[in-house]
């Protein structure tokens, strides 16, 4: 009886240089195929701050990086080195693979590969935000000539992202906001699979919370992290907020705190755990999110969540049952949606139940039916 030979797997990802919900989806692709090759066009440790030593250890003997690691000065140069990702994911050889997972972040071009005769699968976390009029972490309007040659620029990848999204034997969209734009900007269908959210034990859920609200997650411009400084300004409520600094956005937020407002830096997984327990609710202000995995961690330790009603958050919170939401993404609205959260009385065991829907196990059951 002749034996089934398994296939060969590449995974393949933008970039490595700091840890969000992309490099927590790729690390659990990683998991699921522990033979699976992992192709990137620069990875960093040094950035990934408490997450370095788990990835090192995972990943030892199975990253590929292209000429881009070679480059003086990488850190600085990440944005406009996606001129050039096509072809440094082009140079990487795939001719013996026979599936290739491409974990899209909207950074870069994975998707310009050859993929020789592989089934080639897209796990689309957005197309790219800048390509296509979405808030991003950087404000070009600012500078009008760089803006004006970035446009003209914009305008011809829009033209090869469009014909490198017609090269996907299958899209998967992390979200049915990400569903919506693959349809309208590639024109093509795509299956939802949300990302992995890890569950704590139930009996870790804490009742009891204290008195102040938490934010946090990559500290980039989308994110609109101001609203929920000055809304807690305003109200004179102590916020938390956790991070990475992006783009140097972290010193306007910090420009913009009164004396309630703390910035805790990056926190490793178990401090943040802490927090999410402990914090009476999560603010999160993310204009037209992808997702938002972060929402659904907070739930998962009990937290209710006060959420713009925009992208992945309206899948996610449901209203005065697990969060409430603000319609408009400014101050005053923001304000509206703290009191009306204050006068209600949210379970924390039902936003753990919203968040078992998410949970890493339903993630790794979906990838496996659709892939094998």
């Amino acid at each position: 009886m002749s034996s089934i030979k398994k296939p060969k797997i590449a995974l393949v990802h933008d970039y490595i240089k700091e840890f969000g919900g992309a490099e927590r989806v790729l690390e659990i692709l990683s998991d699921i195929y522990p033979q699976a090759d992992i192709f990137t066009t620069l990875y960093l440790p040094e950035f990934l701050g408490p997450h370095r030593s788990r990835l090192q250890k995972k990943w030892k003997n199975r990253l590929h990086t292209s000429f881009f690691q070679h480059t003086p000065f990488l850190p600085k140069l990440i944005s406009p080195l996606r001129l050039l990702s096509p072809l440094a994911f082009k140079l990487f050889n795939f001719s013996k693979y026979d599936i290739i997972i491409t974990s899209a972040t909207g950074a870069y071009f994975p998707n310009s590969i050859r993929k020789k005769s592989a089934k080639h699968y897209c796990y689309c976390h957005t197309p790219p935000r800048y390509l296509y009029g979405l808030p991003t972490a950087r404000n070009l309007k600012k500078y009008p000539l760089l803006n004006f040659l970035a446009q003209i620029i914009n305008h011809f990848l829009r033209f090869f992202d469009f014909h490198w999204a017609q090269q996907i034997d299958q899209f998967i969209a992390n979200s049915q906001t990400v569903k919506k734009r693959i349809g309208k900007f590639y024109r093509r269908p795509a299956v939802i699979i949300n990302p992995p959210i890890d569950l704590p034990k139930k009996n870790l859920i804490n009742t009891n919370r204290q008195d102040f609200y938490l934010s946090g997650g990559r500290l980039a411009r989308a994110k609109r992290y101001d609203i929920a400084i000055k809304a807690c300004n305003q109200l004179k409520l102590p916020l938390k907020i956790f991070g990475r600094d992006f783009a140097s956005y972290a010193q306007e937020l910090k420009n913009l705190a009164g004396p309630t407002i703390d910035f805790l830096g990056e926190v490793p997984q178990s401090k943040k755990a802490k927090l999410f327990s402990q914090a009476k609710a999560f603010i999160f202000s993310a204009d037209q999110e992808d997702f938002g995995m972060v929402v659904l961690e907070a739930m998962a330790y009990g937290c209710p969540v006060i959420a713009h009603k925009s992208g992945g958050a309206e899948e996610t919170v449901i209203d005065g049952q697990t969060g409430v939401f603000f319609d408009q993404l400014n101050l005053n609205s923001c304000i509206k949606a703290i009191k009306k959260f204050q006068k209600l009385s949210i379970k924390p065991t039902d936003c753990y139940r919203q968040a078992q829907k998410f949970s890493q196990s339903v993630f790794i059951s979906k990838i496996k039916k659709l892939v094998n």
